[in-house]
């Protein structure tokens, strides 16, 4: 088959991308605002370039310290660096953008766009916290439809919250429809959840997925991935056991092997380390919650009400709302959603191991999203749990980038 090319959309950290190159897609450039997660993706396009011509050892000496970033981006050719494109996409911008992704090209095609717009605009909190009316961030699907009128791929992936599907009273959505079809697609959407797809993390996305109007497509069915592995026995067993405030940016030996979901995952994929397994330093209060919420999710399969806990615990005024802010993640099935709000603090992500008492470390939070453990997260701990936080999980990801090779192949 010839080689397909895709544009990735508001990148991120590359969750998607990584997905499609897996599939057998190759990237043409990645268009994302955040500074972090473009240098996340420059390291990233080093990684696969070098691979592709026998070099791994030299991305692993990255990993290991014996090389600094700049020196690792020098070692492929400068034209893959720039196709990481680190500016906002704006009316302003779009000129500037089809410029660089043209030099790209070379006058061949786009096969497919992907790509979300931010969707804190669509999410229900977002909603809660401010007027959504005159929020920018609701109209980035007008640009993301300039570039295919532009490059008129064979189809596109419209990544999102489920919160759009009832934003403005599914306003917002008719409008997405509506210019894409003005534009000359046919689309459609469901809710898949990412579990479906072998990802230990119950996390449901709308999936938009469109086609040329001249196409005989329809939404693809994917295969639902039975679930049959845990977080405790399976995702997180053989990382080194640590406690808050202990683990290394840098490189972590394995403290155990390998077993069938790491393997068949790609989330443990032949090199004998791994890196940012550090954890978050925690106080004595937030670690005595910690034990308590533990031993009741562990013990009892229940979940801690931070209006129950001893008075001298409580530091928050309200303990009406909000009453789960303290989570332990699921060893014994799928962890609850990853979002960005990871960065700010760790309550949300408790590790069910009591002996550790901690919230979960970059690497693992990297590995519910199903990033392989070779992926690195540029920048600092809380820019990593970010970009995690708001990535496509890689799994998912590969699953519908395989549907879609299938139906245009």
């Amino acid at each position: 088959m010839s080689e397909l090319r895709f544009i990735d959309l508001f990148a991120g950290a590359g969750g998607l991308s990584e997905g499609f190159v897996r599939a057998g897609f190759t990237p043409i450039a990645h268009v994302e605002m955040n500074k972090d997660a473009c240098q996340t993706m420059k390291t990233r396009t080093a990684f696969h370039w070098l691979k592709e011509h026998g070099r791994t050892e030299e991305y692993q000496d990255y990993l290991k310290g014996n090389i600094l970033r700049d020196e690792l981006w020098t070692k492929i050719p400068d034209n893959l660096i720039k196709s990481v494109i680190n500016t906002e996409i704006s009316e302003k911008t779009l000129p500037y953008i089809f410029e660089q992704i043209d030099s790209s090209l070379n006058n061949q095609i786009v096969d497919i766009v992907i790509g979300g717009p931010p969707c804190q605009a669509y999410s229900v909190a977002g909603r809660v916290r401010k007027d959504m009316t005159d929020d920018p961030r609701n109209h980035l699907y007008k640009h993301y439809v300039e570039f295919l009128k532009k490059y008129k791929p064979k189809m596109f992936v419209f990544e999102n919250v489920p919160g759009i599907l009832s934003a403005n009273n599914g306003h917002y959505l008719q409008l997405i429809f509506d210019a894409v079809r003005e534009a000359g697609y046919e689309l459609d959407k469901k809710v898949l959840n990412a579990q479906d797809f072998g990802v230990l993390q119950d996390r449901k996305r709308v999936i938009i997925i469109g086609w040329k109007n001249n196409l005989e497509f329809e939404y693809p069915q994917f295969k639902k991935t039975e679930m049959e592995f845990e977080i405790g026995k399976h995702l997180f067993s053989d990382l080194p056991k640590i406690k808050s405030g202990e683990g290394s940016w840098g490189v972590s030996n394995y403290a155990g092997i390998t077993n069938s979901y790491l393997k068949n995952s790609g989330i443990r994929n032949g090199v004998d380390f791994t890196t940012q397994h550090i954890s978050r330093l925690n106080n004595e209060n937030d670690l005595e919650i910690y034990r308590i919420a533990v031993e009741k999710w562990v013990n009892e399969g229940k979940r801690l009400n931070y209006g129950e806990l001893p008075p001298n615990l409580i530091k928050h005024n309200n303990i009406k709302s909000f009453t789960n802010r303290f989570q332990v993640v699921n060893h014994k099935g799928v962890s609850h959603t990853v979002v960005a709000h990871i960065c700010a603090d760790g309550h949300y992500y408790i590790h069910p191991d009591i002996t550790q008492n901690r919230s979960i470390t970059v690497r693992e939070a990297a590995r519910i999203q199903s990033f392989p453990d070779d992926y690195f997260f540029e920048s600092s701990r809380t820019a990593a749990f970010k970009q995690i936080g708001n990535a496509v999980p890689v799994l998912m990801a590969e699953g519908i980038a395989n549907k879609i090779k299938e139906m245009i192949k």
